[in-house]
């Protein structure tokens, strides 16, 4: 019996949805404030960037990525963070930086920390709901339309990788 009660209780730990998204903002890079609600009925994929990794040339493909599927619905967001030590030293550096060398029109937070205690709050609720951090930069978190997390990836999975873009295109609306 208590087998039987131990096995029902894990299923239903598997089975119970994922947390919905908050409602988060955060300042934009162009002034303003980005709101989590406008993004309802979207899915956003955040991406925490820097200008000065290894992996700053993926800036071209979540361009990319964001002109596919604009039209169609999808978000990508920009958190420039320092935490890793290789963000340029102010907004407007990282502002200029991206738009003269990648052409960038995606939104973009300002430098924002998320890791630990200084973590921006979406960042905190990642870590405590789906125990994802950022272990470096670019990686990758897609949020589905309903405000789950449909999907988290690390700084060598590329944007437009398969794996990114199958899950992107099975929530963008059916046309």
């Amino acid at each position: 019996m208590i087998r039987l009660l131990s096995a029902l209780a894990l299923m239903l730990t598997l089975a119970a949805p994922a947390a919905a998204l908050e409602r988060f903002s955060f300042p934009s890079i162009d002034g303003g404030t980005i709101d989590s609600a406008d993004w309802s009925g979207r899915p956003v994929l955040v991406v925490n960037t820097a200008s000065r990794c290894a992996f700053t040339d993926q800036y071209a493909a979540l361009q990319d990525l964001y002109d596919r599927y604009r039209d169609s619905g999808l978000v990508v967001l920009a958190v420039p963070s320092n935490d890793f030590r290789q963000e340029l030293g102010s907004e407007a550096e990282v502002k200029e930086f991206c738009e003269m060398t990648f052409g960038l029109d995606l939104p973009m937070t300002t430098i924002t920390s998320v890791r630990g205690d200084e973590a921006h709050p979406f960042y905190r609720w990642l870590a405590e709901t789906e125990g994802f951090a950022p272990s470096w930069n670019f990686n990758k978190v897609l949020i589905d339309g309903t405000g789950r997390v449909a999907g988290t990836w690390g700084s060598t999975q590329r944007p437009l990788s398969s794996e990114i873009t199958s899950r992107i295109e099975a929530l963008l609306p059916k046309s």
